[in-house]
């Protein structure tokens, strides 16, 4: 018997049972429309999925939609996916082939960088279905990404930490000096709290990792403690005294003006923590671990910019080379701003 459709409301909405003796579901549910015939033909595709399911697997009926909403119960990120979810929502997730992915990208994300599109467009589409494949609810699919634009990143440097320190007041110093130091995301930094995740004595730091919704144990050098043990419990607050970034972010554009020096973004301190210690000859892998990124590769896809120096050839010449950060750290001592 085909599901009955009733209108309440001015809306038609869907009732009834479906499938074989003793294993008959009851179903019901709005077809959020005012038109019959529109409504008669959604509640006869509603009772074919129902089938489709039945005699072949739940694979068959399995949109995208519900494959983001298993996704999102497995404890996976949403960042991104609204957009996605908005675009492939109704379709089958056996329909989607990786030209689906990449028109959907375009008409999305086309006006975006290809990086951004990757991240935003593909990589979303490829995560939630290969997550549903695990479960062998669907084929895992292998999409053709789009040509990234890879720019060196800007980052600061000790000299430029110094100056900016300076010049800033306590808790935005204090804030700069760490992500620097620790290789905190800001968001991260501005997280921190001085209960629960601080240990002075122990000169560590909890940093918990948003973006790869992990936590790491972040070494505090003795500058940092310092600085932190100075620093002014403002009750309420996290331990660097901003709840919200664009806060922070006023006060940090006018600390760089006060102390004329080069206009760099919060984020430039975490470049800098990677881009130095790869200078000073740490290797790729520990330089990945102690800043919590998600692999090697990514520090070498972002920063291998770092290892490569003209000057090298001064070692066919016997001349040592120099690296500006000691330079600074030994002039910090004497001066005792260090």
């Amino acid at each position: 018997m085909p599901l009955e459709i009733y209108r309440r409301n001015g809306i038609w909405n869907y009732r009834g049972t479906v499938g074989p003796a003793g294993r008959r579901r009851r179903l019901r549910g709005t077809l959020r429309t005012k038109d019959k015939d529109t409504a008669a033909r959604q509640a006869a595709e509603i009772e074919k999925r129902y089938w489709d399911g039945y005699f072949d697997g739940p694979g068959a009926i399995l949109t995208f939609e519900r494959a983001c909403l298993d996704y999102l119960a497995a404890g996976k990120s949403g960042r991104f996916m609204q957009p996605v979810r908005d675009y492939l929502g109704k379709m089958l997730v056996k329909e989607i082939t990786p030209q689906v992915i990449q028109e959907m990208t375009m008409e999305l994300f086309g006006h975006c960088g290809g990086a951004a599109r990757n991240r935003q467009g593909i990589g979303v589409a490829q995560a939630v279905i290969n997550h549903a494949a695990k479960s062998g609810l669907c084929s895992p699919l292998k999409i053709e990404r789009f040509e990234e634009d890879i720019k060196e990143k800007v980052p600061a440097t000790l000299e430029w930490i110094m100056a900016f320190r300076a010049a800033a007041p306590p808790h935005v110093g204090a804030w700069a000096l760490f992500m620097f130091l620790t290789g905190a995301r800001p968001s991260e930094a501005m997280n921190i709290d001085r209960k629960r995740d601080l240990n002075l004595q122990q000169a560590t730091v909890r940093i918990r990792e948003t973006k790869v919704r992990k936590e790491r144990i972040a070494h505090l050098p003795p500058l940092l403690v310092a600085d932190l043990a100075n620093l002014e419990v403002i009750e309420g607050r996290p331990l660097f005294g901003y709840k919200w970034y664009d806060a922070a972010l006023t006060e940090w554009k006018h600390t760089i003006r006060k102390a004329k020096i080069e206009r760099l973004t919060p984020h430039c301190c975490r470049h800098g923590f990677a881009t130095e210690l790869l200078r000073l000859g740490v290797d790729i892998h520990t330089v990945a671990w102690l800043g919590g990124w998600a692999s090697p590769a990514q520090v070498l896809k972002t920063y291998g910019h770092a290892i490569k120096r003209r000057d090298l050839t001064n070692i066919l010449a016997g001349t040592p080379l120099t690296h500006g950060l000691l330079e600074v750290a030994e002039s910090a001592k004497k001066t005792g701003t260090c």
